[in-house]
């Protein structure tokens, strides 16, 4: 009984990690690394370890700021360089979350309606319904943390159990690992270290740290075993393609053909399993996307952040209304939406890494958890890959 207490207790001061790494790890993350192995093989998987790296150095610093002060983030934008400039990001997430929403939606449906022959609507409608349900919990945090937790739970058992199924080389994983550049893998190495290196989700840690100390709940930092899994569950999924998909040379443009690819190979039950796998990563982005939308959009016009509060939990709500009312009108994510998506992210990633890294400097603010050197030069790296990447996008969107 000690010992699972203890297991429980851990798993609890995992959460605000977990969290995001459930955020960031959804439906389009799948996709992505799918394509990669496929594509790929395994002489991709090094950029994992790139976007990690560069992940855990920003979400460690988004806990930090939020065990350093009771002021919110944007609070502390907000004091640093003016309402607008809090207003900006607040907006501008809310933007993005709901652009993206749809496809969360989306994910969720195909799943469960790939699995049992039924239609995709239905599921949408559904689980957008069980999510909005989840805000009526007086302690709407708590359930969020014990939902991640268990639907990351999920995918781990789905992909590694995948994965021993596919029998991969070991020694195509180690060469994988080493860098090598590929001209014609370019467009998915970015489109991957633009997703999983994921400011937002960096960001809204200092949230979700926040949270917790506003419950009572021990609070230390353990961000980094959160974003460690969900390099790791990257990496399962590109060795997974790698192995069933590349040798056959089957190419794939979504999640759902990756199980439909595993299925003349290992039967219903091996695709079914990779399905599992895809609802866990669609329902946690669907409910922690609205969450991260909601809640910044309410703190920016002055609602606070708590997850309690009322106009908090309406912005969560609207996130999600507007994510699936996308997702049943037009079937799909359309590309207008991904276009406005994307453009707004460009402006607003690189200013957000910004505002993260200023404040983590600011020893007034941080005391003695400010960034140390180290951090500072990693940090300062992270923001120049930030605008390489802007830059690539605003070039692919508006000249090339």
């Amino acid at each position: 009984m000690a010992n699972s207490n203890k297991i429980i207790s851990l798993l609890k001061g995992l959460g605000p990690g977990i969290i995001t790494a459930a955020l960031v790890f959804g439906p389009s993350k799948m996709t992505i690394t799918s394509r990669l192995g496929a594509d790929f093989g395994y002489s991709m998987l090094w950029i994992v370890v790139v976007a990690i790296f560069f992940m855990l150095a920003f979400t460690n610093m988004g806990a930090r700021i939020g065990l350093s002060s009771n002021e919110s983030l944007l609070t502390q934008i907000r004091l640093k360089w003016g309402k607008g400039a809090a207003i900006a990001i607040g907006l501008g997430v809310f933007l993005v979350t709901t652009s993206f929403q749809a496809g969360n939606s989306i994910g969720v449906g195909i799943a469960i309606a790939e699995a049992s022959g039924t239609p995709v609507w239905m599921w949408v409608v559904l689980f957008n319904v069980l999510g909005l349900a989840l805000l009526f919990f007086r302690s709407f945090y708590k359930v969020l943390e014990r939902l991640m937790i268990a639907l990351v739970a999920v995918m781990l058992i789905a992909f590694v159990t995948t994965l021993f199924l596919a029998k991969p080389s070991i020694s195509g994983i180690a060469q994988g690992f080493v860098p090598n550049y590929n001209p014609n893998a370019a467009v998915l190495l970015i489109a991957f270290v633009a997703s999983c290196f994921s400011i937002v989700g960096a960001f809204y840690q200092s949230y979700l740290m926040q949270e917790r100390k506003k419950l009572g709940a021990e609070v230390t930092n353990k961000s980094t075993t959160g974003i460690l899994i969900l390099g790791f569950m990257s990496a399962v999924v590109i060795i997974c393609a790698a192995a069933v998909l590349h040798p056959q040379g089957i190419k794939v443009n979504s999640a759902s053909e990756m199980s439909k690819a595993l299925q003349p190979l290992f039967g219903e039950y091996a695709a079914d399993l990779f399905l599992v796998g895809l609802f866990g990563a669609s329902f946690s982005s669907l409910v922690g996307n609205a969450t991260v939308g909601g809640s910044l959009l309410g703190d920016a016009f002055g609602y606070g952040s708590q997850l309690s509060a009322k106009m908090v939990r309406f912005f969560i709500a609207l996130v999600m209304v507007c994510g699936a009312s996308i997702s049943l009108i037009f079937g799909k994510l359309p590309l207008e939406l991904i276009i406005f998506a994307q453009s707004v992210t460009i402006f607003l990633v690189p200013f957000i890494g910004y505002a993260m890294y200023q404040i983590a400097n600011d020893e007034k603010i941080m005391g003695a958890r400010k960034n140390s050197p180290y951090i500072k030069v990693i940090g300062a790296i992270g923001l120049l890959l930030l605008l390489a990447l802007a830059a690539w996008n605003f070039y692919n969107m508006f000249i090339q």
